[in-house]
């Protein structure tokens, strides 16, 4: 198609408008050929298949044709100006359409859309950074935490005739109680099982529970606060009845020999667990201040550039987001996730809204990223990929060859290239970085704010 008039305007979040003419002939072309397809196949009474006169067709149906018509000439039109556009249309959303434009067939076509394009961004420099990085330590109070997890992870479960205590595993069967000592329909849960002092129940009872034997009950009011987390119960007294069936108590092992050999064949001693624990968890420390290195090396990319994220980018990485939501909380319908959203107090587009920011800032992260490691440029070559599939398949009951396997299988080895090359970027930043140590941090807290 013909295109006798093109304009591009740029618009705001890396949006174009096209305004273009097509000139009255090829309007009436593609109406022509329109019309003759129509007459080949239309049934009318009165005339004979293919031979219904086009003055009748447009007499019956003279606004949906014009409006056909004009949807074809438009289709053709759009992909003609933007054969030669040298920013083409995001594939997020299609052009759209401004406004009702004017069309008649005994004069020229004009139309203007909209549609996103990549941003347009200078690329930030990399050298001159400076960050500041927390002095962060593997602690004797680290270690033992972490060992306690290990016993706790190793005990065993006993039942027990006594009181139940904080900590001890409760099986437990409840309901709200009215005025009228009758449940509330829907409260009533049987053989609940919660470990106490966790809170893991809707009415937070652990306390209440507490000193209570198999076979005990009990009824007892519970005031919430305004600020309660399940908003139905925030500001209320509720009359609840608990029963308890079961109480049971963890046989937590002792810090020895036989634990480590019960938690890996790897281990003969206590002193080989405590080895591999603090390892791992410095590797776990390591990983994360890598992490935080990283991060901060986007952040000063980002300080030093402007990205204009296009609203179409921004709504489907939201719509991701969404149902990745879905998929984690096992929720098969749109209409259950918003059902759950708005008893937590929140729409589906508030928390878009909440969500927009992080999700803009990590957007322009990633296309900055991204020019800044296909500047570096280097392929990675077959010697690195197999020293990579060398080290991953080290401490793993894989080999390396079979790790390779694995990549190729999934077919995801140019995203390991992908990463190795990002890594190499990271790593050559680093190099010529200024790296300050901070204010000391405690694993824990470290950790804690990483997550």
């Amino acid at each position: 198609m013909v295109i006798s008039e093109k304009k591009l305007e740029k618009l705001e979040h890396s949006k174009v408008r096209m305004t273009a003419t097509v000139p009255m002939a090829e309007v009436k072309t593609v109406y022509n050929e329109m019309m003759a397809e129509y007459v080949k196949s239309v049934r009318m009474d009165g005339f004979r298949k293919g031979h219904v006169p086009v003055s009748v067709l447009e007499l019956k149906f003279g606004d949906s044709l014009r409006l056909e018509s004009m949807s074809r000439v438009l289709e053709k039109a759009v992909d003609a100006a933007l054969a030669d556009a040298e920013e083409k249309p995001l594939a997020y959303e299609a052009p759209a359409l401004e406004g009702e434009p004017e069309f008649a067939l005994d004069k020229d076509f004009t139309f203007s859309v909209t549609y996103d394009v990549f941003p347009s961004f200078e690329l930030p420099s990399t050298e001159g950074i400076e960050m500041e990085l927390p002095t962060v330590e593997v602690s004797e109070d680290d270690l033992a935490q972490e060992l306690e997890r290990i016993r706790e992870r190793n005990a065993i479960v006993v039942e027990k005739t006594g009181e139940a205590v904080l900590g001890d595993i409760v099986t437990v069967a409840y309901a709200e109680m009215a005025e009228d000592g009758q449940e509330v329909a829907g409260s009533k849960r049987e053989d609940f099982t919660f470990e106490l002092g966790k809170g893991l129940n809707l009415y937070k009872f652990d306390d209440e529970v507490v000193g209570m034997k198999a076979g005990d009950s009990k009824t007892f009011s519970k005031t919430y606060p305004e600020n309660f987390e399940y908003k139905d119960l925030a500001g209320k007294t509720v009359n609840l009845s608990v029963s308890v069936s079961k109480v049971k108590q963890k046989d937590v092992p002792a810090l020895d020999d036989d634990l480590a050999q019960d938690v890996s064949e790897k281990y003969k001693t206590l002193d080989d667990l405590k080895k591999a624990v603090r390892e791992q968890l410095q590797t776990t420390l390591d990983h994360h201040i890598r992490e935080l290195k990283e991060k901060k090396l986007v952040d000063a990319f980002l300080e030093r550039t402007s990205v204009d994220v296009p609203e179409s980018m921004i709504l489907a990485e939201l719509s991701m987001r969404w149902e990745s939501l879905k998929r984690d909380m096992g929720i098969d319908s749109d209409e259950k996730m918003e059902s759950i959203a708005q008893y937590s107090g929140k729409s589906r587009q508030q928390l878009y809204d909440e969500w927009k920011p992080a999700v803009s800032k990590a957007i322009a992260a990633r296309l900055v990223l991204d020019k800044l490691v296909e500047k570096n440029g280097q392929d990675i070559s077959d010697e690195e990929l197999n020293a990579e599939y060398a080290k991953q398949a080290e401490g793993s009951a894989m080999s390396a060859e079979e790790v390779k396997a694995e990549y190729e299988k999934r077919q995801s080895v140019e995203y390991l290239k992908d990463k190795m090359k990002e890594t190499r970027f990271f790593d050559a930043v680093l190099a010529i970085a200024t790296l300050r140590q901070g204010e000391k941090k405690s694993f824990v807290d470290f950790m804690g704010a990483a997550e």
